[in-house]
Order: structure tokens, then C-alpha cells, then sequence
């Protein structure tokens, strides 16, 4: 396998989102996004308990692409002006189409708030192309137990295949592009190697740990780091330095105009107006507030 080498690798800073301090690996000033994905957000270990629920997002819209939620610790509870609500536990993925529009909410279940207990997890934003933006929405939670996982030869890491394909096994998400996305945990001294097609974008994100990439390179990855790729070689190979977590993204590039405000991407300043005036009008549905 030839390797892809290397892009750009730097640490993810801290962002303060209203009440709600998290880590955003992209966009910066140095990465506008990886097409396809417009952006990953780290949030938590939040400390959950009836005297602090600082993770508590009411009712807000979403338009032209897909919200996706990787639940790594803790518990929440998804609404949807679809009618859907279901309870995400850690481990599963919650993979939102927000299409021609959706209004959806999410906080901690009043069970967890109660016990009390640390919530964690990723949000990443997955673009849809032009021709599928308005397309009807769709709402997919998959739990941790029904994703099929790769296991390396040395036994010591386990690839959850959430969306896509790798070795012949696919994820159980149905996405609108051809988008892979694999939860890997590592134990200390484990390897892997990941194939991949060299028409995508890639990225690698470290929740913990820490771990060499591309053998040879000898490149060490640390903690809240994210690590882009060129589109030179076949896949990636890693090797836990200590017990981590990452997770691999890749997808074919849309290389289509972007244009973002708020909850909403689509192609252009007009259609972000018709997006507002939408939403005000009622036509992405509606969800009350509890």
C-alpha cells in the first residue's frame, strides 16, 4: 500500500458557543473545511448534573446538510420536528439529513441530569451537494452494538465501521455521498492500516491517546490533534503509543461554491435568505421547546 502522506497537522483550540465551551479542529484561520465536511466540533467531557447542564440546545434549524453526532460518553436525548425522539447512548451515532429543513433539539435525558455523570462526543457537518440540499429530511440513530467492527491482526484495535466501507465490511449509516467514517479504539502498541479510495479528503482526529502515523514518517499524534492527508496514496497506517480513540473521516470532495450563516449551508447568499425566511415561516416544521 502506498500511504498518503501527510497534509497538515495542528491542535484543536478551545471556542466558547454560547454557554458552551468546546474544541473546534475546523474551520480556522488555517482550514476552511475538508470538503466535504465544513466542520468538527469536540465538545465535552462536560460534568452533567441538576446543578449544571450547560449541554441543553433547544429547538433550532438546520438546512443543506447533514448533522452528524458521535456520542462517546454519556447519554441524549434527540427531537425532531419529524416526530422522531429517541434516546442516544455512547457509542451510537445519530446521523441527521436536514435536507430542505428540519428543526431538532438535544440535551442530556432527565434520567442522566438526575444520576448525574460526563457527556462527550463529536458533532461533524457533512455537506450535501447542490442537487440533493433540498432533498426531504431523514433522520438515522444506529447504536453502538449494531455497527460491524474490523479487528487488526494483533487484536489490539477495533475499527467501527459507522459509514462507508473498509476490508469488505460497510457501515450501517445510508449516506447521500461517498463518505467513510470509522470510530478506532487502540490499545498500546496496536496497528492498523486503513484503505481508502485516493479520490477522497481525509482526516484523522484524536480524541486520547497518542499514536505514530505512517510508520516511516514516524509523525507522533497527540491528543486534540487533527491530521489532513493528500490524496497521494491508497490509505494510512497508525500505531498506539498508548491507549487512544480517533476517528477517520474521508469523502469525495463536492468542489461545489459554499456558502454557511448560522445553521444553514447551501450555495449561495440568496439561497441562505430563503433558508431564514423558510424557517420564519414555518416551513422547516416546528418542535416545541420541552
Amino acid at each position: 500500500m502506498k500511504l498518503n502522506t501527510i497534509k497538515r497537522a495542528g491542535k484543536s483550540h478551545l471556542v466558547d458557543m454560547g454557554p458552551i465551551r468546546l474544541r473546534q479542529p475546523f474551520p480556522t484561520q488555517h482550514i476552511e473545511m475538508i470538503d466535504p465536511f465544513i466542520l468538527l466540533h469536540h465538545y465535552g467531557p462536560y460534568e452533567i448534573s441538576e446543578t449544571n447542564n450547560p449541554f441543553d440546545l433547544g429547538p433550532h434549524p438546520h438546512r443543506g446538510f447533514e448533522p452528524v453526532t458521535f456520542l462517546v460518553q454519556g447519554e441524549q436525548l434527540h427531537r425532531d420536528s419529524l416526530g422522531n425522539e429517541s434516546v442516544v447512548k455512547a457509542g451510537d451515532v445519530q446521523w441527521t439529513t436536514a435536507g430542505r429543513g428540519i428543526v431538532h433539539a438535544e440535551k442530556p435525558t432527565p434520567e442522566f441530569v438526575k444520576q448525574g455523570g460526563v457527556i462527550e462526543g463529536i458533532q461533524l457537518w457533512l455537506n450535501l451537494p447542490a442537487e440533493k440540499k433540498m432533498m426531504s429530511s431523514a433522520y438515522q440513530h444506529v447504536s453502538r452494538d449494531e455497527f460491524r467492527t474490523i479487528t487488526s491482526d494483533d487484536g489490539k484495535v477495533h475499527t467501527q465501521i459507522i459509514a462507508g466501507e473498509l476490508e469488505g465490511d460497510y457501515g450501517r449509516i445510508l449516506t447521500q455521498t461517498p463518505v467513510n467514517a470509522f470510530m478506532i479504539e487502540a490499545k498500546a502498541g496496536g496497528k492498523q492500516t486503513i484503505a481508502y479510495s485516493n479520490t477522497h479528503q481525509s482526516m484523522l482526529y484524536l480524541l486520547k491517546g497518542k499514536v505514530t502515523v505512517n510508520g516511516i514518517e514516524a509523525i507522533e499524534f497527540d491528543k486534540n490533534q487533527l491530521m489532513e492527508f493528500q490524496q497521494d496514496g491508497d490509505g494510512i497506517s497508525i500505531q498506539a503509543d498508548e491507549d487512544s480513540m480517533l476517528l477517520f473521516l474521508s469523502g469525495e470532495p463536492l468542489n461545489e461554491p459554499v456558502a454557511t450563516y448560522g445553521p444553514y449551508v447551501m450555495n449561495s447568499q440568496t439561497e441562505l435568505l430563503e433558508a431564514m425566511r423558510d424557517y420564519q415561516m414555518g416551513k422547516m416544521g416546528f418542535l416545541p421547546a420541552n
